[in-house]
């Protein structure tokens, strides 16, 4: 009978992939990609565009278009771009790896990590606002899955919320709500009390095996001679910021060219069983709001919520293609998305120096990938569709 379960489970899954295929394009040549790039450019102003395919877990190209800052020189694939919240993807994917290695408990409070009670530590400026959950002790509740499926209950960043003050929206795990600030407790956790560095761990676990250069967690003095400033919804030039801090809420600096390798490696499992990159990718979470942003908006109906769920450090969906992961990361001169279809380990990965590009994203991405189910108007209401 077990024997019997196993072979329709199989045939089962032979049916899904075939099913899957049956929507998926073929792989888009170097000359498909230029033409929506310019496209998309076209359509939105956009100055700087790279764009990046992946199929079976491999990059098939990196694309770049237009120019990377106000002297007009190019974008290339190899030019340090601000990789914005696509760094909470890295941070989520490495987490991943720690847990696979018993090194962290998904499902275990942080605070047991800590040698102090959390608000004891007080407000860190390089870290987040402890000492305001004095008085509040569902800190203590919180977990590791909690703070990658932005279920910690925190604003996205206490400056953002009322008073300036750090505190509690809703009880951990019970709903999601975008945060960095939550981001920000998981790598405090693990570097507090002389923990290890996270940024060391990240660059020795993931980008030195992987080969990858043009990417870092913080401001280095070598990418300033192929860097990209940006462009604001308004048209002006930003120019790029030098973190100088290690912040996995959002400070990598990356190449379109180390970004591709780094999603072709999370979609093929780098480094991890095939239980915990399903961990990573299958969402844990229900997502109940109409859109991402405001991060502590209402929850909506039932009627219209999108089917996803959040996992660790990315969104999970199913579609005409199966299931599928994506995140993105903006700011006021930044617009990237990367889209990744479990079927074909295949990605699209695009990264605009012109936060214009934004509203074509979802035109753009469809047409490489085909119809995959991703919820665009919960990630990009006011896109152009």
């Amino acid at each position: 009978m077990a024997k019997r379960a196993g072979m329709m489970a199989g045939l089962a899954w032979s049916a899904l992939a075939s099913a899957a295929a049956a929507h998926s394009p073929p792989v888009a040549g170097p000359d498909t990609v230029a033409a929506l790039a310019r496209g998309t450019m076209e359509a939105s102003g956009a100055q700087g565009l790279a764009i990046a395919v992946i199929d079976a877990g491999q990059v098939r190209s990196v694309q770049t278009f237009g120019i990377r800052n106000a002297s007009a020189e190019p974008l290339t694939p190899q030019t340090i771009m601000y990789g914005a919240s696509l760094t909470k993807a890295v941070f989520g994917y490495w987490t991943a790896m720690q847990a696979e290695r018993g090194r962290i408990d998904l499902d275990a409070p942080l605070a047991v990590r800590l040698a102090r009670p959390l608000p004891d530590y007080g407000n860190l400026d390089a870290y987040g606002n402890w000492g305001d959950l004095a008085g509040d002790d569902r800190w203590r509740r919180i977990t590791a899955r909690h703070v990658l499926s932005h279920a910690t209950g925190f604003a996205n960043f206490a400056f953002l919320d009322e008073g300036g003050k750090l505190r509690f929206h809703f009880d951990p795990g019970s709903r999601y709500g975008y945060s960095g600030e939550g981001i920000m407790l998981l790598q405090f956790a693990f570097e507090a009390d002389g923990g290890p560095s996270v940024g060391e761990g990240v660059a020795a676990d993931l980008f030195a095996p992987l080969g990858l250069t043009d990417v870092g967690l913080m401001w280095r003095p070598e990418f300033a001679a192929n860097l990209a400033d940006g462009w604001t919804r308004s048209g002006e030039i930003a120019p790029h910021d030098e973190r100088s801090r290690v912040r996995m809420a959002g400070s990598m600096d990356v190449s379109p060219e180390a970004m591709a390798q780094l999603a072709a490696a999370m979609v093929r499992g780098f480094g991890l069983s095939p239980a915990m990159h399903a961990e990573f990718a299958r969402g844990h979470m229900a997502i109940t709001t109409r859109s991402q942003f405001p991060s502590l908006q209402p929850e909506a109906p039932e009627a219209e919520r999108f089917a996803m769920r959040a996992g660790l450090g990315v969104i999970a969906f199913t579609g005409p293609q199966g299931p599928g992961w994506f995140k993105g990361g903006h700011n006021d001169s930044t617009a990237n998305m990367m889209v990744c279809l479990e079927a074909g380990q295949r990605c699209v990965v695009v990264m605009a120096n012109d936060v214009r590009a934004e509203r074509r994203f979802p035109r753009l991405i469809d047409a490489l990938l085909g119809e995959t189910g991703m919820p665009w108007r919960w990630e990009y209401p006011d896109a152009d569709y």
